[in-house]
């Protein structure tokens, strides 16, 4: 491995529930589809293909709803065989509800860089089965802390789950927060964390769900003031019930993130 230092260099971001591999073009498919989410299905293969080829144009990718290999996903861990298709040589998984070998239930995050430790939190609620995934690239006071997750669906629940992340990245001085929040942009669960956090929305209102006909906002990344945003937009890729969220970002200078050796 060797430091890259980035000087005002640019980091392209990206945040994208891909549903297990499922795409989705209604909600009817919510029922036709729903054998996918136990079996394995003919073309999931191909549209993790298609998802991959998008990864490939950035640097750290969050994802949500991922398997970790079970009989839906043909006991193949989905962030591995992304990180490998899209030739982004950093992957981590987080499994948060672990059903054997039915299903897998997990984070993922893929880079070019390698984070000099990823922490793995579960998340509160009365049920459980919510996490996120904390990585630390870079040290010292430069360093940019990345957080991906995935919220629980009861605002009660995303209530705690969003202060137990604000906690977490609150003294953080570059942070950004990525993932399917499942709420709006103006609850207040999600007003709390910014003012906890310090962390911001893009400007601009951004939606996601569902892929078919976007009408809400749902996933998010976050970015601490520290983060110059260059450009926030939403990527039209039907290979899921939801859409991939972009950003470009400009990193603080001094930010010295680990480049992955090929050799």
């Amino acid at each position: 491995m060797h430091a890259a230092k980035l000087h005002g260099q640019r980091l392209r971001l990206l945040s994208y529930n891909i549903q297990v591999g499922i795409s989705s073009r209604a909600y009817h498919d919510y029922v036709g589809n729903s054998w996918k989410h136990f079996l394995p299905s003919p073309g999931r293969s191909r549209n993790l293909d298609n998802i991959a080829m998008a990864l490939a144009d950035y640097d750290i990718v969050g994802l949500q709803e991922v398997d970790a290999g079970s009989l839906r996903s043909q006991y193949v861990n989905q962030t591995e065989y992304l990180a490998t298709r899209a030739g982004l040589p950093f992957w981590r998984h987080q499994t948060n509800r672990d059903f054997g070998h039915f299903a897998k239930h997990s984070l993922g995050l893929l880079a070019r860089y390698t984070p000099y430790v990823v922490e793995h939190h579960a998340l509160p609620g009365i049920v459980p089965g919510r996490g996120v995934m904390l990585a630390y690239f870079g040290c010292g006071k430069a360093r940019l802390a990345v957080a991906v997750m995935h919220l629980a669906l009861g605002r009660g629940a995303r209530m705690k789950q969003m202060a137990f992340v604000a906690e977490l990245l609150h003294n953080e001085p570059h942070a950004v927060l990525m993932g399917d929040f499942n709420c709006l942009p103006h609850s207040p669960e999600l007003r709390m964390l910014q003012q906890r956090s310090g962390l911001l929305l893009p400007e601009q209102e951004l939606h996601t769900f569902p892929s078919w006909r976007p009408s809400r906002m749902i996933d998010y990344i976050l970015l601490s003031p520290s983060l110059r945003l260059h450009k926030a937009e939403v990527l039209q890729l039907p290979h899921s019930d939801h859409l991939p969220l972009a950003v470009e970002i400009e990193c603080p200078i001094g930010l010295n993130l680990q480049s992955v050796s090929k050799a």
